[in-house]
């Protein structure tokens, strides 16, 4: 398959693309992706700069004949999502991403693929390597741990940058320019407890595991409804706990903060002679939830089987304040842009819930337009949650991207989208967090858009790139180089 990838056209594009894919770089794990990228550039004779924070810059001059033209930023982050599914083995920090050919579109064997954002940053790669394509002055940028807290963008500083263009390879919908962007927020709730609640006499101990779902990325894809596996499972839980006296010992469910949680399991006691009855519930509930999301969700999976007896449990009371905030919390869109109506303006994200030793954290991630709705959002998290005895706190906030819809860059780009594809481009807001916002805010005054071919199922192992669009892509992007 590797050299069925590479053949692909263009085929630097798609050379450069494997070579990443089997370089190991789940986000929070850089340093064989900055080693691989520091040797790129260095390769190539040019001059490459690894920051204080960890991202790299490699600089290339103009070709002959276009040293005046203004210097241009490319952008992309070398990061990428670690998901799987969960009968697969596989270790993001040592095996490489198996990428396959499958009617039209580049995906992995039951893993992320790591289109987002390698594919941005292979194209770039191309074109600092390449010594036939027309440009002005370039700064390829490549930044790490965007997908965990935009990390590397919060580190470029004011002298960052010898340009005032900013072009960002970040985006995963053909045709669309991004001109604006979600800012985000964690929000992080703990119930801690003592662990000395021993397990009933006559009881025994049962896992329960929701799976089978899409999940996805929790920006772009929050408006198309899938279902939140914990959300789900809280559901559940609440029915469990007075239909058939189960109590709670552990839980786990979800693993990123920017993927909508796919998998969730708990482990629970309950008298040995409520078992045919849960069983019997947990039977019809996964059919209920199978007809509710028929149209937007494959098969949902929810099975029960016996486990080890736990030590302990969690006390009856941090367990009903824990399901019952979990149930009440906000998850989804809350609200879409009122001069955009298709664009959600804010939502979040319940993405992980994780019990360890007398404590249970709940992540969340918050997004939107609004910094007033960012707020508004976090605190309805914060005050259900509070409600019921939990510390809440926040952290890793971001500012979003205010549009700016007159620009030069904005100009050559759909006039160049005109040229090639005789139509015009749409020009959006994503609800997602670009590093655009973070870089803009550090740096002051630039001109920034974003763009990038069709990447379906980001942030969940249905990632998938088309390979027809990143050809379209690539033209388009060289066009905007020779004109900008």
């Amino acid at each position: 398959m590797k050299d069925a990838i590479r053949e692909l056209e263009p085929s630097a594009l798609w050379g450069y693309f494997y070579d990443l894919t089997q370089t190991p770089r789940p986000s929070g794990f850089m340093e064989p992706v900055q080693q691989f990228m520091m040797k790129f550039g260095q390769s190539l004779k040019l001059t490459t700069i690894k920051d204080d924070m960890g991202n790299i810059l490699i600089r290339k001059p103009a070709t002959p004949g276009m040293e005046k033209k203004p210097p241009v930023v490319l952008q992309a982050h070398l990061d990428m999502v670690p998901q799987k599914n969960n009968h697969i083995a596989h270790d993001f920090q040592k095996d490489p991403i198996k990428p396959r050919i499958d009617n039209g579109w580049v995906k992995a064997a039951e893993t992320t693929l790591g289109a987002d954002n390698g594919i941005g940053a292979a194209a770039i790669m191309a074109v600092l390597a390449s010594d036939t394509i027309e440009h002005g002055p370039l700064e390829g940028f490549f930044t790490i741990d965007e997908e965990t807290g935009m990390d590397g963008a919060f580190g470029v500083k004011p002298d960052s940058f010898q340009a005032r263009t900013l072009i960002n390879l970040d985006s995963e919908h053909e045709g669309d320019l991004f001109v604006g962007c979600a800012g985000g927020i964690n929000v992080n709730v703990e119930f801690r407890y003592q662990k000395n609640v021993p397990v009933f006499d006559g009881d025994v101990a049962l896992k329960l595991s929701l799976t089978g779902l899409k999940g996805g990325h929790s920006g772009v894809d929050i408006h198309l409804g899938r279902a939140n596996a914990n959300k789900l499972l809280f559901n559940f839980l609440k029915k469990a706990v007075s239909d058939y006296e189960i109590r709670l010992a552990s839980y786990h469910g979800g693993t990123l903060r920017n993927a909508i949680p796919r998998e969730t399991f708990a482990i629970l006691t309950l008298p040995a002679e409520n078992v045919p009855a849960l069983k019997e519930g947990v039977a019809a509930y996964e059919k209920m939830i199978n007809e509710s999301f028929t149209s937007i969700e494959n098969r949902l999976i929810l099975t029960v089987e016996t486990s080890a007896m736990p030590d302990n449990l969690m006390p009856e009371g941090i367990q009903d304040d824990l399901i019952n905030a979990m149930v009440a919390v906000h998850d989804g869109v809350l609200r879409y842009i009122p001069e955009m109506p298709e664009v959600v303006e804010t939502s979040s994200n319940l993405a992980i819930v994780d019990s360890q030793e007398g404590l249970v954290t709940c992540q969340f991630l918050a997004r939107s337009s609004s910094p007033f709705m960012r707020d508004n959002i976090v605190s309805m998290i914060q005050s259900t949650c509070a409600l019921a005895g939990a510390k809440v706190t926040t952290s890793g906030a971001y500012p979003g991207w205010m549009p700016d819809l007159k620009s030069h860059v904005m100009d050559v780009m759909v006039s160049a989208y005109e040229q090639l594809f005789n139509s015009k481009p749409a020009v959006n807001v994503i609800h997602a967090g670009l590093e655009c916002g973070i870089i803009q805010d550090a740096i002051g005054k630039m001109e920034m858009i974003s763009f990038g071919p069709n990447i379906s199922f980001p942030h969940s192992p249905d990632e998938k790139v088309e390979i027809a669009s990143v050809e379209r892509f690539w033209k388009y992007l060289l066009m905007v180089l020779r004109t900008i």
